[in-house]
């Protein structure tokens, strides 16, 4: 029933989304995870410990929060079960998922651009992106957007519809666990670089999957709306996906780059600190536009689209034989 569970969840959260009037009341599952985690931190990570204690720490703290993420979601689906508890139960992983609000947030970096020019635009992006964004021009804010749709539509979409999959509620529960704690602590910064190793380590193994088959659904989706060849985009796949610094990172992004024929990626600057990378994609003849984020949202809106229809198709088929 899983394939059925991720379907469901899929279908709601691209229509409703997690309404802000209910976010405003109650927060967010990834709000209350990062305040166990902050716990955590706060307890298990003392500046005066060596390296081995920290890193230590660090995995205790990653073993408890999988614990009680996992828990609560094995208690949650067991307890509702089939019928009328699995749609309740597809309510609930709905808010693990996040392709409305990932679509609205980018969408507005081109609005932004388009209308109220580059202060504007800088401030939108710098709602979804780490990086700093005070000097970026338009090509630069459009490049950030583009990116950070890409990647989080393998970390916020693609990834728990997998683990959702695969492994229930309790599998996409722990799969958003460990992704909060990466981007909390899983940071090489003095304090979380020993004790966000854990965190670090286990998300880059729980998105090695999903970061693939979000390649695969964009090359598919660059086919369908007319962006590129499907061989053109999985060439630049195959050529730039490992360069990139990230092991996940990279398929997404590439798929993206091939398919709108930009560069994306390459050197940023976090914290004043500037970060070398590879660029992904062979489009340094032109600079990306608020335009190409416009493109990409297309593109995004279609894969999305394809990954609902998928999970449909096998859950059909489960039904079926079931």
């Amino acid at each position: 029933m899983t394939l059925i569970l991720a379907f469901l969840s899929l279908a709601i959260e691209r229509v409703i989304g997690y309404p802000d009037r209910l976010f405003g009341a109650i927060g967010h599952p990834v709000t209350w995870m990062g305040g166990l985690i902050g716990f955590l931190d706060r307890r298990l990570n003392r500046a005066e410990w060596p390296k081995g204690g920290r890193r230590a720490g660090g995995m205790v703290a990653l073993a408890v929060l999988v614990l009680i993420a996992g828990g609560i979601g094995w208690l949650v689906q067991s307890s509702l079960g089939a019928g009328a508890g699995l749609l309740l139960t597809a309510l609930l992983a709905s808010t693990l998922l996040a392709q409305r609000s990932l679509a609205a947030h980018v969408e507005a970096v081109a609005e932004a651009l388009e209308t109220e020019g580059l202060a504007a635009g800088r401030k939108a992006v710098s709602q979804i992106v780490g990086r700093d964004t005070a000097e970026l021009d338009e090509a630069g804010i459009s490049r950030a957007a583009i990116e950070s749709l890409a990647e989080n539509f393998s970390d916020g979409v693609v990834a728990p519809a997998f683990w959702l999959a695969v492994l229930g509620f309790p599998g996409a529960l722990v799969y958003k666990a460990v992704n909060t704690a990466d981007s909390m602590i899983g940071h090489r910064t003095p304090r979380h670089k020993a004790f966000g190793w854990a965190a670090a380590r286990l998300d880059d193994l729980a998105n090695l999957p999903a970061s693939r088959l979000t390649a695969l659904l964009l090359v598919a989706a660059a086919r369908l709306t007319g962006e590129a060849s499907p061989a053109k985009v999985w060439r630049t796949v195959l050529r730039d996906a490992r360069r990139h610094r990230s092991p996940n990172a990279g398929w997404p992004e590439a798929a993206m780059a091939g398919a709108l024929g930009l560069a994306l990626a390459g050197p940023r600057i976090y914290g004043g600190v500037a970060v070398a990378d590879a660029t992904m994609g062979e489009g340094g003849r032109r600079e990306a536009r608020a335009a190409d984020i416009r493109r990409a949202l297309k593109l995004y809106r279609t894969a999305d689209a394809l990954l609902i229809a998928l999970l449909g198709v096998l859950a059909g088929l489960v039904m079926l034989h079931g």
